[in-house]
């Protein structure tokens, strides 16, 4: 068991080193680093427990996808976090607190961790995040937003503009910035991302696949999708 968690720890280390100096063509980057953890519900209500399951994966999925955009901060690869997580001896609830995040955290270079909740009842949907300061496990910054859960990716678009704020970040160039707010992914597709994203930290390859597909059939141009489905297949 040690040396299998040394070795996915190895792994993890060396992904994040490489992705490092690709990002500045061999060079030290800068830039600050923000590792976003998967969310938490809170008590949710009107759904299946599998699609409240998915979002704690797909929240953090796609908070990680909005805050990329910002070239200004380097955002660590979701896969990297949770496979560091599922190392960790968290007991039944599988939580993360300051404490770990920052441990955590320190591992993948980051100085930010953003820790979230969300409670969805009937409908009405709030998230709460934290942000923590990776060095001394300071929460930093905290942070609310409701909306109706049909407009899902207008919460998380939201969230990230406001993390990219507290964090003094230069905001997106205009190009940028237009391109995101005028893409509209609808919740459907954003729930068939987040069951795949479960499916795939579970090792169903197949569901995932398939819920890659379905997130692709109700948003053709869904990226992240894309991208998913082809790690997927070619895996």
């Amino acid at each position: 068991m040690r040396m299998r968690s040394l070795v996915a720890l190895m792994g993890v280390m060396l992904t994040v080193g490489l992705s490092v100096l690709a990002a500045q063509g061999g060079g030290q980057d800068t830039r600050p680093g923000i590792a976003v953890f998967a969310f938490t519900n809170g008590g949710s209500l009107g759904q299946q427990k599998d699609d409240y399951d998915a979002l704690e994966r797909g929240m953090a999925g796609m908070l990680i996808s909005e805050l990329g955009a910002n070239a200004a901060l380097r955002v660590v690869e979701r896969e990297n976090i949770q496979r560091l997580v599922d190392e960790q001896n968290l007991g039944a609830s599988g939580r993360v607190d300051p404490q770990t995040a920052s441990k955590i955290g320190k591992l993948v270079g980051a100085r930010y961790a953003v820790m979230g909740s969300f409670i969805d009842l009937y409908g009405d949907f709030r998230v709460d995040v934290r942000v923590v300061n990776v060095e001394t496990s300071e929460i930093l910054k905290t942070e609310k937003v409701s909306m109706q859960r049909e407009h899902l990716f207008d919460l998380v678009r939201n969230l990230a503009a406001a993390l990219n704020k507290d964090l003094n970040l230069p905001p997106l160039p205009r190009q940028v910035s237009e391109q995101r707010m005028n893409r509209q992914v609808p919740t459907e597709a954003l729930t068939f991302y987040s069951r795949a994203l479960l499916y795939h930290d579970r090792g169903q390859k197949d569901r995932a696949i398939e819920m890659f597909q379905q997130a692709i059939s109700v948003f053709p141009d869904y990226t992240e999708a894309q991208e998913g489905l082809r790690r997927e297949q070619n895996s």
